[in-house]
Parts: C-alpha cells; sequence; structure tokens
C-alpha cells in the first residue's frame, strides 16, 4: 500500500493500516512531514515528489495493490492518480480532491475521489480494503444501521430491486459519483456502490450474499 501525503490523513490511514499488518509506504516532499508517523511505526517513508517515477518505484509500486494520494494540492493527487493507474496498471487508486466540481469530473473516469470535509479515513479505507467494516449511520436503539456496499460484477444487469437482500433494504445507488434513488426498472451496472438499511444483526447476511461466488 501506498499513500502520498503524510498530513493529518496520511499518518492517520498509515498507523491504521500497519496497525492491521499491511505493509505500507508513506511518501512526502517534506521529510518533517513524518513526525505525525509515531516512532513504532513500521512501515517505509520517502521523502520525494508523489508523482516522480522512481519514488513511486522506490516506495514498492510495482508489488503494490492500492495507492491513496492525500497532499495539499488537488492538482498533485491527480498526477499521483494518473502514473499509478496509466504507468504502474494500479486499480485501486483514491485521490483527495477539494473541488468538488473536478472531483465529480474525475470519478467519472473511474478513479475514486475523496471529498476534503465530506469524507474520512475509514472511508478510503473501505474503498482499498473490500473487507474494512464500515458503516454509515447507526440509530438511537443501534439496531439498524446503514451501510455502503459495492455491488459485485455477478450482480450486473440484475434488476436492483428483486434482489433477495432479507432483512436489508436498498435505499440509494452511487454511479458515476451521481446519487440514484433506484426504481423498478433501475439495473446494477459495474461499479454501482449501493447505500443499504439494515438490521445489524443481518449485517452479516448482506456481506455474504454480495460476496458470494455464484458463479
Amino acid at each position: 500500500m501506498i499513500i502520498v501525503g503524510c498530513g493529518r490523513v496520511g499518518s492517520t490511514l498509515a498507523l491504521g493500516l500497519t496497525a492491521t499488518g499491511h505493509s505500507v509506504a508513506v511518501i512526502d516532499r517534506k521529510p518533517d512531514a513524518f513526525f505525525r508517523l509515531r516512532e513504532n511505526f513500521s512501515g517505509k517513508t520517502i521523502a520525494g515528489i508523489g508523482f516522480d517515477r522512481d519514488v513511486l518505484e522506490q516506495a514498492g509500486i510495482k508489488e503494490a495493490g492500492a495507492v491513496v494520494a492525500v497532499t495539499n494540492g488537488d492538482n498533485s493527487n491527480i498526477l499521483v492518480a494518473r502514473v499509478a493507474r496509466e504507468s504502474f496498471g494500479i486499480q485501486k487508486v483514491v485521490v483527495r480532491i477539494s473541488d468538488p466540481r473536478r472531483a465529480e469530473i474525475y470519478e467519472r473516469l473511474g478513479i475514486v475521489t475523496i471529498a476534503t470535509v465530506k469524507w474520512t479515513s475509514d472511508r478510503i479505507l473501505r474503498r482499498i480494503l473490500p473487507d474494512f467494516p464500515a458503516i454509515e449511520w447507526t440509530d438511537a436503539t443501534s439496531s439498524v444501521v446503514m451501510v455502503e456496499r459495492t455491488f459485485p460484477d455477478r450482480l450486473v444487469g440484475e434488476k436492483v430491486l428483486e434482489l433477495e437482500l432479507h432483512d436489508a433494504r436498498l435505499s440509494a445507488l452511487r454511479r458515476l459519483g451521481e446519487a440514484v434513488i433506484p426504481d423498478h426498472k433501475t439495473m446494477v451496472q459495474q461499479g454501482d456502490v449501493g447505500y443499504f438499511t439494515v438490521q445489524k444483526d443481518a449485517l452479516q447476511d448482506l456481506d455474504k450474499f454480495l460476496a458470494e461466488d455464484k458463479s
């Protein structure tokens, strides 16, 4: 895993990932930015420009499963994303974009974007770690939750309101950066993200259904 930018978000991600046993390399152009990482940080730190191919190779991008760009500059983050995707073939790329108009454009191009204010580090983790157990909302009694989950490719072409979700209900879809309220004609498309309201004790059943390979 490579993280470009060692600010508050980048350092939080790096510490969280290493704590769960993941190999992490952190890149920042300012060497003193690494002070945010505790002394027991087990990952690698590289001082340099995050979109420089040599720097990325030094960080181990050829073996990396994902790249996250969370510097303070939109342009730098986009350059990191393009180099990671186009030069090294990294599929899981997440970038932080402050300008919502630009974020929408890049999400339409298949680059997952995270807005500075509206998104937090756990949502980035969810995009690079599919099994990350994130919950969007919980009711006061903690019996009902809303979760965000990506539809598997095996459900592409299925009518979303006819899926056998049991104790879960699909509230909305996010498709190409835009929210969609599904109706009886809406079919699952590749890359669709669903927002499911579900009884908390049935959450594992929902995750099992979405993860199950029925090929």
